[in-house]
């Protein structure tokens, strides 16, 4: 399988180039050319397997050219060896039969950003056998609080490797901050910024487009990557825990195979859920997909619209992983809402980060709307919602198995 970018790059990439770049010449992202197809006999089959069975069966379908072993080893890794405080990294639990939650809080820094990147490390190492790299790698990452400590976490001390982690001095809890500057390693490194998440994001993207400071990193022998959900390895992961959810909830039986489920996923960057359409693109049975903010509505506003306007008040809240204002995932969903068109997707971008603002056409929003519904809740809400799914009482009135809710338990 070959990899693209998202705003026209011509090169195709392997799934191993792909990630060792984690972003394309011209500031896109990459996708892979294909999206590969997965039957219901296949899904079916996921339902005996375990969480690593189920992991190396839909990664092979994306990273075509690592070995079987090699897969094998980057998922026992990642998810065996007591990695994981339970039996399997993403256990489901019911409120009641029409609605679960994923909790992804089971990993070694208690971030759902921990499924993917205890693998991302390891993979990154056999991309760098695959690719003949002998330059040593630099992950440069941006967080607004989950990521940092889980890339940290990830990469300490791993073999020709780096990690620089920006993060908005303001912008993360006290909790995250402390788990950010006590991370042990060799390799790692910590750097506060003067801004909000946004000007931390705009500015790690920045870096990787500047072709005198890629210039300086060769002669030095080095190389960028970065461990952000705009690498296509952090993404991948991802995509597995969609599918497994939907085996274990079908496993249950309170869901027949073939049904469908909505999914709801509290949203910043737009990776997580971006990774939801993308196991329905493959063949997965999701009805919706449920977009959830905070105070930070702009997806939400987006979804109903059509237009992203990231000029507005930026608000810290008690959930500052998505205390977001620029999703960046979402020029991922553009590209494929648009049929590939990326001269659109890049026109897009430009307009966003010239203006601060773009609308899309009616056929993607279309798409957009078909697929997608946005909503939002303040702090109060967001507190109260839960303490209420804390008592096992769900505030959905939605409860019947043909409409089979999986909420994501991030943290």
């Amino acid at each position: 399988m070959k990899y693209i970018s998202t705003r026209g790059h011509q090169e195709k990439q392997s799934s191993a180039e792909a990630m060792k770049r984690g972003i394309a010449p011209d500031g896109g992202l990459y996708v892979p050319e294909t999206i590969p197809a997965v039957s219901m006999e296949t899904i079916k089959s996921l339902l005996t397997m375990t969480y690593q069975e189920r992991a190396k069966c839909l990664l092979s379908l994306f990273l075509t050219d690592f070995t079987k072993a090699a897969l094998d080893t980057c998922v026992q890794g990642a998810y065996g060896e007591g990695k994981f405080d339970s039996d399997t990294p993403a256990p489901l639990v019911f409120l009641n039969d029409g609605c679960a939650v994923l909790e992804l809080w089971h990993g070694p820094t208690s971030a759902f950003k921990d499924v993917a990147l205890q693998i991302l490390p390891r993979l990154m190492t056999e991309t760098m056998r695959l690719t003949g790299e002998d330059r040593e790698i630099v992950i440069l990452v941006a967080t607004s609080g989950d990521t940092g400590k889980a890339a940290l976490d990830g990469f300490a001390d791993v073999p020709g490797t780096k990690i620089i982690v920006f993060y908005p001095s303001d912008g993360v809890s006290a909790v995250q901050k402390q788990q950010m500057l006590t991370q042990t390693g060799a390799n790692v490194h910590v750097v506060a910024v003067d801004g909000n998440f946004d000007d931390t994001q705009s500015g790690v993207k920045l870096i990787f487009s500047d072709a005198g400071i890629a210039a300086k990193m060769t002669r030095a022998g080095k190389v960028f990557s970065s461990a952000n959900s705009i690498n296509w390895g952090r993404l991948v992961p991802q995509i597995v825990y969609y599918f497994s959810a939907y085996a274990d909830y079908c496993k249950s039986g309170r869901l027949t195979p073939g049904e469908a489920m909505n999914v709801v996923v509290p949203t910043g960057n737009f990776g997580n859920i971006l990774a939801a359409w993308y196991a329905k693109t493959m063949g997965l049975p999701i009805a919706k997909f449920i977009c959830a903010s905070n105070d930070n509505n702009i997806l939400t506003d987006f979804i109903h619209s059509g237009t992203y306007n990231k000029n507005r008040t930026f608000y810290k809240t008690v959930s500052p992983s998505m205390d977001i204002l620029i999703s960046s995932n979402l020029e991922r969903l553009l590209y494929a809402f648009a049929d590939g068109k990326a001269t659109e997707t890049a026109g897009y971008m430009k307009s966003l980060m010239q203006n601060g603002v773009y609308t899309v056409n009616e056929n993607v929003k279309k798409k957009l709307q078909e697929a997608f519904y946005g909503g939002w809740a303040d702090q109060d809400a967001t507190t109260d919602t839960i303490k209420r799914s804390g008592r096992r009482t769900p505030t959905s009135p939605i409860r019947t198995r043909r409409s089979a809710l999986l909420f994501m338990i991030l943290m």
